[in-house]
């Protein structure tokens, strides 16, 4: 479970988990587990379109991510958040299809975006995910207090002149720059399992901001490691990854 060509995987997920669980603690305070669901499918058609035109993947998810936001915040300006979240879902899941078909791998590209390739995970990758995660956790660490301040008691905030636009186009370029890092490690699909339930279930046992967030940060690191360790002593799930854990077991 810990031999060398699963390094790289450890360092991804662990990495992952820290941002994920950080934010994910607004995430559920804020009420925007939608916008946690929308914006990873924003990002897809820019992964789509880098793989086909050669670029790195990070630089299409990050761009299109940030579209996402662009295009959830003009809604919501308009009045129209739920007609701009359904629009998202489905034209932006259909762009990436596009994109997508006209490459030469299509299958293989499909799976690698939707569902992520925790194990395909290169050196070369970890790097610019390690600073992409940094950025989100100073940039985060910088503004705690007036976001939780936003978010818990909005009232009070714009007493005292915080305005909550501001903080909402904070909170959603952040929860971009996080969805862009985490498409390629766990899939478009399931980065809100990873921002949403350990953020929940930490705060169902602690009240304390705090506390919670921390708690947050740590379930978001369980359930990646258990899943990780689940995946590499267990059949499920049946993936070409999993096929390539077990054909790498058995090299070692």
């Amino acid at each position: 479970m810990f031999s060398s060509f699963l390094l790289h995987t450890w360092i991804a997920a662990t990495l992952l988990a820290i941002a994920a669980g950080s934010l994910g603690y607004f995430v559920v305070l804020r009420r925007s587990a939608f916008a946690a669901h929308a914006l990873p499918l924003a990002a897809f058609p820019g992964g789509a379109l880098a793989s086909l035109l050669g670029f790195a993947p990070l630089w299409g998810l990050g761009g299109f991510a940030i579209i996402g936001v662009l295009f959830l915040r003009i809604f919501s300006l308009l009045g129209r958040r739920d007609v701009a979240m359904g629009l998202l879902l489905s034209s932006f899941l259909a762009l990436g299809g596009l994109f997508l078909s006209l490459g030469r791998e299509y299958a293989a590209r499909v799976y690698g975006l939707l569902f992520g390739e925790v194990l395909g995970i290169s050196s070369a990758s970890l790097l610019p995910l390690a600073l992409l995660v940094s950025v989100v956790l100073l940039l985060l660490l910088w503004q705690f207090p007036i976001l939780l301040l936003e978010s818990t008691q909005p009232e009070l905030a714009n007493a005292h002149a915080i305005s909550s636009a501001r903080i909402e186009w904070f909170f959603l370029l952040l929860l971009a720059l996080v969805s862009a890092a985490a498409v390629p490690v766990v899939g478009t699909l399931l980065v809100f399992t990873l921002l949403v339930s350990p953020a929940a279930a930490a705060q169902r046992l602690s009240r304390r901001p705090y506390h919670a967030w921390a708690l947050a940060i740590l379930f978001a690191e369980l359930l990646s490691w258990s899943s990780i360790a689940l995946s590499y002593w267990s059949n499920w799930p049946r993936s070409e990854e999993r096929r390539v854990g077990k054909e790498c077991r058995s090299r070692w």
